[in-house]
């Protein structure tokens, strides 16, 4: 997301706040203490186009994995880990850029891409936020393919579309932007399947709370990553919703922290440990400034 002024007043204000870590349930089905904190990491890589990450997908081992930047840049690598489970570090392949339909990277005005999903085939999408649509790769480094426009698209937000992009375990894709055109505040999810996009239901939106990520876990629920801005830096809620047909639970929150708690976290994948936990891996857009981190936070839930 390309930040308005107030949101870089946010983060530098947020850097010299240290606040105390709160997590709690919200709407919905509710249990105080959902989420367990794991660890942070910060992630460097000496490339001009290193930053902005604003999605990560992460394979079922928690180890291989694929990042993507706010400017048409994407990454896979693999995490290094303790015996714990944390991460030490990051072995990453070289960055690359997302092509058009032909040779070349895609213009800068067109490649403010936010959301990524990998398929259970290996196709690779990615939605985008200032000229939304969503793009299929077959490959990290290869050419697109666009998927039809629906005309709900052109209604969005130039700087609130398509943050937030996620493939069901059938290899349904969902998408929703960050800002909603709804009079209620509801977040419309779009779902694209068999050629053709509909619009099923939507998320009960609360809390002054933005969607910027999201991704099925192998529990095959739907997991929300969604941030606010105060004075004090960026807070970060996680929301877990059960699709079934074309319909969705209310859902519950499993994690929301303290303004200034972490990073602009905008990036979300869900897999399961050894010890049998799922986890959070989330990843922060340090908006290419140099004094800010990459962070990689990760967090337990329970089934």
């Amino acid at each position: 997301m390309r930040r308005r002024p107030v949101l870089a007043l946010g983060v530098a204000v947020g850097l010299a706040a240290a606040l105390v870590l709160t997590v709690f349930a919200g709407a919905g089905h509710t249990d105080p203490g959902l989420a367990t904190l794991i660890g942070t990491h910060a992630w460097t890589m000496n490339n001009d186009r290193f930053g902005g990450m604003s999605a990560i997908e992460v394979e079922a081992d928690g180890i291989g994995f694929v990042a993507l930047s706010d400017r048409g840049a994407i990454v896979p690598g693999r995490f290094l880990r303790d015996v714990e489970g944390r991460i030490t570090g990051v072995d990453a392949d070289p960055l690359g850029v997302l092509r058009g339909s032909t040779d070349g990277a895609l213009s800068r005005s067109r490649a403010d891409s936010e959301g990524l999903a990998i398929a259970p085939d290996g196709k690779i999408y990615v939605s985008f936020e200032i000229a939304p649509r969503v793009l299929r790769y077959q490959t990290p480094y290869g050419l697109a393919k666009f998927l039809p426009i629906p005309r709900d698209f052109s209604r969005l937000a130039s700087n609130g579309a398509l943050e937030t992009l996620a493939v069901g375990p059938d290899g349904t894709l969902y998408t929703l932007p960050e800002e909603s055109i709804r009079r209620d505040g509801a977040l419309s999810v779009y779902r694209f399947r068999d050629g053709t996009w509909d619009q099923p239901f939507a998320l009960p939106g609360a809390g002054g709370f933005l969607p910027v990520g999201g991704d099925f876990g192998p529990d095959g629920r739907f997991y929300l990553l969604e941030r606010d801005l105060g004075i004090l830096g960026f807070s970060t809620r996680v929301r877990r919703f059960v699709l079934s047909g074309d319909g969705v639970d209310a859902g519950e929150t499993l994690l929301q922290t303290g303004s200034g708690t972490h990073g602009n976290l905008e990036g979300i994948g869900v897999w399961r440990d050894a010890a049998g936990r799922l986890r959070l891996t989330m990843i922060a857009d340090n908006n290419f400034k140099s004094f800010l981190d990459t962070q990689i936070v990760e967090y337990a839930v329970p089934d």
